[in-house]
């Protein structure tokens, strides 16, 4: 999980913008099974977009434990939709490294 200040954050949002959630928290709640699926997600795509169908009242809760448990950072909720982001393990597939460390510095 890394700290992102208020630029990293809004290069981010803008950036999740035009995803559609990937994945889904329903009736049965932040199972195992989606912790899993957001790791997957964020593996292929670094920057993930999760919806809340149900447990809207706990949605903070669960999606800063989803964080944790993903190893990933939690962008921003908006609505009923969680922005999540963890930077890609392969060097070939960090698609905003080079911004984040740009924004970092300033």
């Amino acid at each position: 999980m890394i700290d992102l200040n208020s630029k990293q954050r809004k290069l981010l949002e803008k950036a999740a913008h035009p995803l559609s959630p990937l994945v889904i928290v329903g009736q049965e709640g932040a199972t195992d099974g989606v912790s899993a699926m957001l790791s997957r997600q964020l593996e292929s795509h670094e920057l993930v977009k999760l919806k809340f169908n149900e447990y809207k009242e706990e949605k903070r809760e669960l999606a800063t434990g989803l964080a944790q448990a993903t190893d990933s950072t939690l962008v921003r909720i908006i609505g009923n939709i969680a922005i999540f982001y963890r930077e890609s393990s392969e060097d070939d597939k960090r698609m905003f490294k080079k911004q984040l460390d740009k924004l970092a510095k300033k």
